[in-house]
């Protein structure tokens, strides 16, 4: 085996090889990543590091290396998008109203990653409550896009919720890094960031100690270098979990060893709906691109519709907000969080904690979903939403008659400039309008890095599958990235930060 020239090249699948080969101790690749991670902060992509607790998971994974014990992560570092709950370690959800809580509990998802040997590098930087696509509502400041134009020096952000995952996996600062999508929170800072990002079916990841946005949206998913690290990972984190209700107890295959099995045969559908006027000329000669390229595999491609798109992102900036305003009700500033200073009787004490707490996109959402929730709205928005949202899923089903999986633009465009866009909240949402149709569907979609614009900033392309099918997903991706071969990594500009 090769060794690369840096222990931080590694992907994670040849770092998996390497350790179990004994090339490389995990204690080493762990050192390797903590200077990393030290070297990267200009890019604020983590809120908390953990250096010493890496150090120990090293240690102990080294020793279980040695007695034969390996699991399938044994000693691979990684980051972890701080939504999800680590017990002993500070989960904020990149709010002000959780910057002091420390659970004593371990969501599912980073529980099954410990106990498949994983190494935890830290918590990485996000949206505030996963709202945003842009990483610029965390309380702890905005990401910076490690790529950057070579037309425009400014920093660029690194798209969002999962917007430090998304930059600590292209800056190289850890192997992988795990993430939530509610709206495209994975797929679309993959795509803008130059890197893989899968959001997996509704339900096959457990949801128990995530910090809830969207609860019928929400789904947790890997964030890696490449397709065979997505599948990789998403084995590990994957399970049924009788704490959370819509995990669905069904197999878990090794997505791996299917990888290579190609697209001979297989059926591509281009919905029609998702060519939308104003999208820069690149992303339809990309979209057209990689459909050349599956053809040129043996699949076939074909025409589809998804006929209720254009209700997509309405109907999801309606379900989204009204969860969001239900599950964020129990930030009171009685139990845990942020608790204000000035409170003269119960009533100050909810609104004065939760108006110091909460970002101004979180303090607009909880309001939208209140008011669509409200006595007299509930049916003209909610209800009606939720009608849209079947229709939506409805397309799919239909769609899937006549073809495998389906192939569309991730974004609607290559990374903004920070501060670009927060203005105009409208013009932020429809960043997602790619991405958004296949949460309401509850549908896997896997997001691949496949070109760059001409200013040399990642896009991607989008592979939608059927429910519970990721590996057939995960087959055409590796298909699209074996034939793009992108090779574009961003260039160290932070050193000089």
């Amino acid at each position: 085996m090769t060794l690369p020239a840096a222990p931080t090249d590694f992907t994670l699948a040849e770092a998996r090889d390497a350790v179990r080969a004994r090339k490389i101790s995990s204690r080493d690749l762990t050192e390797a990543f903590i200077a990393a991670v030290e070297d990267a902060r200009p890019l604020n992509a983590f809120v908390t590091e953990t250096p010493e607790r890496a150090l120990a998971m090293a240690k102990a994974s080294d020793a279980r290396i040695a007695r034969g014990e390996a699991g399938p992560l044994e000693g691979l570092p990684l980051a972890i998008k701080d939504l999800f709950c680590t017990r002993g370690v500070r989960t904020t959800a990149g709010s002000n109203i959780l910057s002091n809580f420390v659970p004593p509990y371990e969501s599912t998802v980073t529980q099954n990653l410990w106990d498949a040997g994983a190494v935890m590098l830290g918590k990485t930087n996000m949206d505030e409550f996963a709202m945003g696509s842009s990483n610029e509502t965390s309380h702890f400041g905005p990401v910076f896009n490690p790529h950057r134009s070579r037309a425009l020096n400014a920093k660029l952000v690194p798209g969002g919720s999962s917007g430090g995952s998304a930059a600590a996996v292209s800056g190289s600062f850890c192997l992988a890094a795990t993430g939530t999508d509610t709206g495209g929170s994975i797929r679309q800072p993959a795509a803008v960031s130059g890197i893989v990002g899968l959001k997996p079916t509704y339900g096959r990841c457990s949801r128990y100690g995530i910090v809830a946005f969207a609860s019928s949206l929400d789904q947790a998913g890997p964030m890696t270098r490449t397709v065979r690290d997505a599948a990789i990972l998403l084995r590990a984190m994957a399970s049924v979990d009788p704490r959370d209700s819509t995990s669905v107890d069904l197999p878990v295959p090794d997505y791996e060893a299917a990888l290579e099995a190609g697209v001979k045969g297989l059926r591509i559908g281009i919905p029609k709906e998702y060519r939308i006027d104003g999208a820069p000329p690149e992303i339809d000669a990309l979209w057209s691109k990689g459909a050349e390229w599956l053809k040129a595999q043996g699949a076939e491609i074909v025409e589809v519709s998804l006929l209720h798109t254009i209700y997509a992102l309405p109907t999801y900036y309606i379900v989204a907000p009204a969860e969001a305003s239900s599950n964020l009700a129990r930030y009171d500033g009685v139990r845990f969080g942020h608790r204000t200073a000035h409170a003269h009787d119960i009533t100050e004490l909810y609104e004065k904690s939760r108006a110091e707490g909460f970002g101004a996109e979180v303090q607009r959402r909880i309001l939208i979903g209140t008011y669509v929730l409200s006595s007299g709205y509930y049916d003209a928005y909610y209800l009606r939403a939720q009608k849209l949202r079947s229709l939506i899923a409805r397309d799919f089903t239909q769609a899937f008659e006549s073809c495998d999986v389906l192939l569309t633009p991730a974004t609607p465009g290559p990374a903004f400039a920070v501060g670009e866009k927060t203005a105009d909240p409208v013009s932020m949402y429809l960043n997602d309008v790619f991405t958004v149709t296949v949460n309401l569907a509850g549908l896997p979609g896997l997001s691949v890095p496949a070109g760059t614009t001409q200013d040399g900033l990642p896009l991607g392309l989008q592979i939608i599958g059927k429910a519970f099918d990721e590996a057939t997903v995960l087959r055409a991706g590796r298909a699209v990235e074996l034939a793009a071969n992108f090779t574009a990594r961003p260039m160290p500009w932070w050193r000089a930060a």
